[in-house]
């Protein structure tokens, strides 16, 4: 996930991520994704805060930072992944 200047929230994810996520976790996670989507329109801020703490099931919170350019590893990884 990432915020833009004006409190947008950009949900990015895998190309790939039906291939990567196993059968069991998939239903789980693409709940999880709509239920991010519907809230980012409602309370952005809020689901901000609570997504940069998140160990939720298979998903896990890494990095946080308030300039995706600082960590190059995550702008690299980022620029492949696809618009949730």
């Amino acid at each position: 996930m990432l915020e833009d200047g004006e409190g947008s929230l950009r949900f990015l994810v895998h190309p790939e991520l039906r291939a990567i996520v196993a059968d069991n976790d998939l239903f789980y996670l693409e709940s999880l994704f709509k239920d991010f989507l519907e809230r980012a329109m409602l309370r952005p801020v809020a689901l901000f805060k609570q997504i940069s703490s998140l160990g939720v099931g298979p998903l896990v919170t890494q990095e946080t930072g308030s300039n995706i350019s600082d960590y190059p590893h995550l702008l690299n990884l980022c620029s492949r992944f696809v618009k949730l």
